[in-house]
């Protein structure tokens, strides 16, 4: 009996000395896993992003002619762009950062509006007109962002953002074609000249919405894969003779970005 409990003794000894060194290896075996906030790391880092939108909105664009009708463009399209933008940012915790950005993006744009109204007075009376039109866009915008950071797994960080700012929204390059359409005449093959008009430019305030994930390539690199939703306020397209007006009514765009941050700490 004696020899079988100073068999166990010698046994629960070994397991003691032992368990500091076996606890330390299960300790290392663990991913690490940080939650944002648990650290005061704070400073300046620069970004740069490329985005593309699969998806915009052009909230129904109209086109006046005369001063007299209107009426909306149907169809509307805006071509799908990629984007740009860079900026510089503070990273105030682990938790909250902020940074000024401008973005740039160009895009295309096709409609056609039908009036009620004759193409020209030499029309057919009782004929409406049908306008396509064709025109080009450029935005540059200005945005200040902030973001919350959540918890850090494995170098993964999800995060959700907002922005507000203005956007310079500049038309140009706009053409319309009339074409008659029977009405209670006959156009009877009329044909009309191709018209120019002047694009417009305007400042209009913007906002936005992002959600995200970045990567720590590095202690001071890391890429960001997110998605971001924009709208950018309704103002004028273009202007021409005979008071021909066009105006939209604001776009909205569904970005994918990918992007990079470089910290200066």
């Amino acid at each position: 009996m004696k020899s079988s409990k100073a068999i166990l003794a010698t046994v629960a000894s070994l397991v003691l000395l032992g368990s500091p060194v076996a606890a330390e290896d299960l300790i290392t075996d663990v991913p690490e896993v940080s939650i944002a906030g648990d650290s005061t790391t704070s400073g300046w880092y620069l970004r740069g992003d490329l985005g593309y939108a699969p998806w915009t909105g052009n909230e129904d664009p109209t086109f006046r002619a005369g001063g007299a009708g209107a009426d909306e463009f149907d169809p509307a399209r805006f071509s799908h762009p990629f984007s740009g933008g860079v900026g510089i940012g503070y990273q105030f915790s682990d938790i909250w950062r902020a940074d000024l950005t401008t973005d740039f993006f160009k895009s295309d744009f096709t409609g056609t509006a039908r009036l009620d109204l004759p193409c020209a007075p030499s029309a057919p009376v009782g004929t409406g007109c049908a306008y396509a039109t064709r025109a080009d866009v450029r935005a540059y915008g200005i945005m200040t962002n902030g973001y919350a950071d959540l918890a850090t797994v494995a170098g993964f960080t999800p995060y959700v953002g907002a922005g507000v700012g203005i956007t310079n929204v500049r038309w140009g390059s706009v053409t319309s074609q009339p074409e008659c359409v029977d009405g209670t005449s006959t156009c009877a093959g009329a044909a009309f000249a191709q018209q120019g008009f002047n694009g417009e430019n305007s400042w209009r305030f913007t906002y936005a919405l992002m959600v995200g994930v970045s990567y720590d390539v590095s202690d001071n690199v890391k890429v960001d894969l997110g998605y971001r939703f924009s709208d950018i306020a309704g103002g004028s397209m273009f202007s021409g003779s005979s008071e021909a007006r066009g105006r939209d009514h604001g776009v909205t765009r569904h970005e994918f970005r990918i992007g990079m941050r470089i910290a200066t700490w």
